[in-house]
């Protein structure tokens, strides 16, 4: 797997914890017309930690703030140790219905509700199943990573091997609710 998906590392974190099983997204600023595409259905969580702040996260989340800045690595280094897989993306036009998958993730209520207003409502959700390496992977951090866009292309092959965080019935349950949601 070569792509990197770049998201909040304390959302990395919440996934890589089980603690969150999607992913919410409007799109990034250097993206085409600023609007995300699901190019990848696998791909490497790329913590990063611009714009990531307390206010935007359920306060059991914002408490591993202080955590992960002390566990960041150097700035040319990307530290990866989990990767994720997409087995489907989903579209929320409504936000009630996007309310209602809560205990899905650790974004505060405001947070979801300004990423849904943005330019025009909806967002995508993408359900992730996520596997925790044994061995972290480490590679150069390069300029053309940087930018506020999602995707990120190693350039070459990195080696996956990891275990589930979730269950098979844990992760069908999750896809379960958000099939349900309206």
């Amino acid at each position: 797997m070569r792509f990197g998906f770049k998201e909040w590392a304390v959302i990395c974190r919440a996934l890589a914890a089980g603690r969150q099983a999607l992913i919410l997204r409007k799109g990034g600023i250097a993206e085409e017309d600023g609007v995300f595409r699901p190019d990848h259905a696998r791909f490497w969580l790329l913590p990063t930690y611009l714009h990531q702040n307390a206010d935007g996260l359920k306060p059991a989340a914002a408490v591993w703030l202080p955590e992960i800045e002390r566990e960041r690595p150097p700035t040319d280094v990307i530290r990866l140790t989990h990767f994720a897989e997409v087995p489907g993306v989903f579209r929320a036009d409504r936000l009630d219905a996007l309310l209602e998958l809560d205990r899905l993730h650790v974004w505060s209520e405001a947070t979801v509700r300004q990423r849904f207003t943005y330019r025009q409502p909806g967002l995508f959700v993408l359900p992730v199943r996520v596997f925790a390496l044994a061995e972290p992977v480490e590679v150069p951090n390069r300029p053309e990573y940087d930018g506020c866009k999602t995707w990120v292309d190693f350039g070459s092959e990195l080696p996956t091997n990891g275990q589930p965080v979730l269950s098979d019935r844990a992760f069908a349950d999750v896809l379960e609710v958000i099939e349900r949601t309206p």
